[in-house]
């Protein structure tokens, strides 16, 4: 029986952490340890991390960020397979034992991703739905429209991290992307399971990414031109995955141009450079933008756009 570290980051998480490490702990699969690494929190989150004794493992030190705290549990870990679970999230009593019994149909596997339960939280109510991973499962398409899931959901082959060098200690946001990244490249094996048993709190904007967007923007941008350049290299390029990379880029053009239009400008030129032809699609381009921006371009569009909105608002 192969045995699965859980692996928990913890920063600030009082009041999230004893729901996290009790769903480690109560996980139906038997042959687990649980580990956590508090980085320096400054709040209650230690004292209730000691109450489990010698239920778990653990260390605390000085805040570095979580990916120097991920690298550590790294470190920690005896499991053949691993299980990352952010301090405020939570996973369902079956999630491991369900993923692991799937391995055995599917051993090549190096990392085993599920969708993931949103959980919703507001002053005055909350509530879950699962965000699904839609197919193509072809996860080179996944990771360029930003469907591969948060870093609860998947089971990782612990060689499969070390092989590429752990987590990015400097890599502020995206940070499970980049890693994704990084293990597409090296060529490890992803596989879908599609029983969601992972549960991630949205909770507040607190995190780097939900704080600066604009720097969210450019390393989005700078995973989809990582993507292109090694699939470009490697000859597996095709036109679903060009498509893929170019929407993500459209998308954020979109929300880069209300701050910056000369940004907005440059990604689209770089979408056209590989496609002429592209055509938006989805919620970020309903069918009279997509008129406008096929006859008249991406500028005009977005002109149009900003009309209809402060049209809209002047109205209300």
């Amino acid at each position: 029986m192969i045995k699965v570290s859980i692996l928990i980051p913890c920063y600030n998480a009082e009041k999230w952490i004893k729901q996290c490490i009790e769903s480690a702990l109560n996980q139906t699969y038997p042959n687990k340890e649980v580990i956590v690494v508090d980085d320096g929190s400054t709040d209650g989150s230690l004292d209730i991390i000691k109450s489990f004794g010698d239920e778990i493992r653990w260390e605390t030190g000085q805040n570095q960020g979580g990916n120097v705290a991920r690298n550590r549990l790294l470190e920690f870990s005896t499991g053949e397979w691993l299980q990352y679970l952010d301090a405020d999230d939570y996973l369902l009593p079956d999630k491991i034992e369900k993923q692991v019994q799937y391995l055995a149909q599917v051993p090549k596997t190096d990392i085993l991703y599920s969708p993931s339960i949103f959980e919703y939280h507001q002053p005055d109510k909350s509530w879950q739905e699962i965000l699904a991973i839609p197919e193509p499962h072809d996860p080179w398409i996944l990771l360029a429209r930003w469907y591969l899931p948060q870093t609860g959901s998947p089971l990782w082959r612990k060689q499969a991290i070390v092989d590429v060098g752990g987590w990015k200690v400097d890599q502020v946001c995206c940070q499970e992307h980049e890693l994704y990244l990084r293990l597409l490249i090296a060529g490890k094996w992803f596989n879908y399971f599609g029983e969601a048993g992972s549960v991630y709190r949205q909770w507040g904007e607190s995190t780097v990414c939900k704080r600066d967007k604009s720097q969210t923007n450019r390393q989005v941008l700078a995973i989809e031109d990582k993507i292109e350049q090694h699939l470009k290299a490697t000859n597996q390029l095709n036109q679903a995955r060009q498509n893929a990379i170019n929407q993500t880029r459209f998308e954020k053009a979109r929300m880069i141009w209300l701050s910056d239009k000369t940004w907005a400008s440059q990604v689209i030129s770089k979408i056209n450079n590989t496609n002429k032809s592209f055509i938006p699609s989805g919620e970020a381009a309903p069918k009279s933008y997509r008129l406008v921006y096929r006859l008249l371009g991406f500028s005009i569009a977005e002109q149009v756009a900003n009309f209809k909105r402060l049209l809209k608002f002047k109205f209300i």
